[in-house]
């Protein structure tokens, strides 16, 4: 097995070689879709069930810390959980497609080349209207509070101005209770 310098390229060919649906989102997608910032970590959401993680977690044993009951445990529980490259640290936050809109997302995902830490790979990355709607709820989350979700929120329908699909935007905007932060983000 081959060991990447920042284990971006060994865990998107883990993803890959074991047809686990998956696709690049937070602000390293916000960032290329929108307005560049820098971040500390890779957002990566992934539709990975239990029966994979053992292989999953072999496939990375080399390069990361990753501990097979943890990561079980975080899917049984529907939350995120981390990937940890060990000579690097480099932080991937794997988030588990638990949602319909999660699934929506893996579906509406598109492919491009992106640079991240290093080589240019060629990965699935969340649609712009995904990523508003993904950042639009973490800022609820939040509490209403962030202005770098906000920020990425406005560089995205900036920079994608004309090209969003509106309707899409609307419909899930209200099914996941964020519909009154899509009207002030448009207009801004």
């Amino acid at each position: 097995m081959s060991h990447s310098l920042t284990g971006f390229e060994t865990l998107i060919a883990a993803l890959e070689d074991l047809e686990i649906k998956y696709l690049i989102g937070g602000s390293v997608a916000s960032s290329m879709l929108g307005r560049f910032r820098a971040t500390n970590d890779v957002d990566i959401l992934a539709a990975l069930y239990s029966n994979r993680v053992p292989a999953f977690v072999r496939r990375l044993a080399n390069e990361f810390i990753a501990f097979e009951d943890d990561i079980l445990l975080a899917l049984s529980a529907g939350r995120s959980f981390n990937l940890i490259h060990r000579s690097t640290t480099n932080k991937f936050d794997v988030f588990p497609a638990m949602t319909p809109f999660e699934r929506e997302q893996l579906k509406r995902a598109r492919r491009i080349t992106i640079s991240i830490f290093g080589p240019e790979v060629d990965v699935p990355i969340a649609s712009p209207e995904d990523i508003v709607l993904a950042k639009l709820q973490w800022f609820r989350l939040g509490g209403e509070t962030s202005e770098r979700q906000w920020s990425d929120i406005r560089g995205v329908i900036e920079m994608q101005a004309g090209k969003l699909d509106l309707e899409y935007l609307n419909k899930w905007a209200q099914e996941l209770g964020v519909g009154d932060l899509l009207v002030p983000a448009l207009a801004s």
